[in-house]
C-alpha cells in the first residue's frame, strides 16, 4: 500500500497546529526550535497540497480560515491520538491525563452529571474536564469532542452508544395552580389546561408528553401559551412558578415533590420514560480518560435503572 503521509508531512502537520495555537509562525518557530521561514515553507506545502488556504495573513498577525479551522480540530485530534497510543503502548500513560470534553444537554448535565465531576476529578487529578451543556447534537470529528449523552441514540454507525438509564417521566404543577385550574383526572382533561410545552431547536417540532392509557402507550400534543425551546429546565421554573402543567424528568424535580413545591398529576396514567445514552466514536483509540470517565458513570449511575 502506498504511503500517504511521509516525515516531511507529518512534521508540517505538527508545525501547522503549532502556528495555529500560538497564533503566528514566529511563535510556533521558537517552539519547535526551527526557523520562522521554515514554518511558512510547511504551512505553503500543505495548502498547495490541500489545494486550499489555511491561513489568512496580514504583516502583523495570522488567522484560521474556515477550512483551516476544520482541518486544525481533526489535526491536532489526530496528533493527540498518536501520543496517547504511544504512551499507552510503551506504558508510560498508566494514569488519564489530559483534555476530556464532553456534550451533556443541560437536564442531565446539571442534575445528574456536573454534580459527579468533582469526585471524579479527586480520583483523576491530571484529566481537565471541558463541558458543552447544549441539546443540540454535535459533530464529533469537526468539533473535537469526546463523548456525548443524548436521550436517543443516533442513528450513525461510526459511534458507539452505551445505555445509562431509562429517566421516569412526571407531570407536575404547583398546589396554587391545581387550586385555580383544578386537577386534571384523566387525558381529556388535558385540553383544559395550560400544558407548557418544549420544542426542538434543530427542527421547531413540539415534543408530546408521553403516558399508559389503560395499559397502552399513547402520546398527547397538548396546547399551551407557553412554548420552550432549547432548555428544558425553562419548562420546570414555569411550571414552578404557578404558569401550568409539565412533564418532566422525576430526576429533576424530585425535591420539589418532596417538599410540596410542587405536585405530580396524573399518576395513573404515568410510568413512561426516556433513555439516556452515552456515545462516543466507533473505531478509534479510546484515550485513557475517557475509558476511566466511561467507567465511572458506569459505576456511579448503576443504580439510577433500579
Amino acid at each position: 500500500m502506498r504511503r500517504q503521509f511521509d516525515d516531511v508531512l507529518l512534521g508540517s502537520i505538527e508545525l501547522f497546529c503549532l502556528a495555529a495555537e500560538v497564533g503566528s509562525f514566529t511563535g510556533a518557530a521558537l517552539t519547535a526550535g526551527v526557523t520562522p521561514a521554515a514554518v511558512s515553507r510547511s504551512i505553503s506545502r500543505l495548502e498547495e497540497r490541500l489545494g486550499a488556504r489555511l491561513f489568512v495573513r496580514t504583516t502583523r498577525s495570522i488567522r484560521l480560515t474556515e477550512g483551516g479551522r476544520v482541518y486544525y480540530r481533526q489535526c491536532r485530534s489526530a496528533l493527540n491520538q498518536m501520543v496517547e497510543a504511544e504512551r499507552e503502548l510503551m506504558g508510560q500513560q498508566q494514569v488519564p491525563t489530559g483534555i476530556l470534553r464532553i456534550s451533556i444537554p443541560t437536564t442531565y448535565g446539571h442534575h445528574r452529571i456536573l454534580p459527579l465531576l468533582p469526585e471524579f476529578r479527586r480520583r483523576h487529578p491530571q484529566v481537565q474536564v471541558h463541558i458543552h451543556l447544549s441539546n443540540r447534537n454535535i459533530d464529533f470529528v469537526d468539533e473535537g469532542y469526546d463523548m456525548a449523552i443524548r436521550v436517543r441514540a443516533q442513528p450513525d454507525s461510526g459511534l458507539v452508544a452505551r445505555h445509562l438509564e431509562d429517566a421516569a417521566l412526571v407531570v407536575v404543577a404547583t398546589p396554587e395552580y391545581l387550586v385555580r385550574a383544578g386537577v386534571p383526572q384523566n387525558l381529556d382533561d388535558l385540553a383544559r389546561h395550560d400544558c407548557i410545552q418544549y420544542e426542538l431547536p434543530s427542527n421547531g417540532r413540539r415534543i408530546p408528553w408521553l403516558f399508559n392509557d389503560q395499559g397502552a402507550p399513547c402520546e398527547i400534543l397538548a396546547q399551551s401559551a407557553y412554548v420552550c425551546s432549547d432548555d428544558v429546565l425553562g419548562g420546570v421554573t414555569l411550571a414552578k412558578n404557578g404558569a401550568g402543567l409539565f412533564q418532566t424528568y422525576r430526576f429533576i424535580v424530585e425535591r420539589e415533590l418532596a417538599d410540596g413545591t410542587l405536585v405530580e398529576v396524573l399518576a395513573d396514567y404515568g410510568g413512561r420514560s426516556r433513555p439516556f445514552n452515552l456515545l462516543y466514536p466507533h473505531g478509534r483509540h479510546v484515550p485513557l480518560r475517557l475509558r476511566a470517565f466511561i467507567d465511572f458513570l458506569m459505576e456511579k449511575l448503576k443504580g439510577w435503572n433500579v
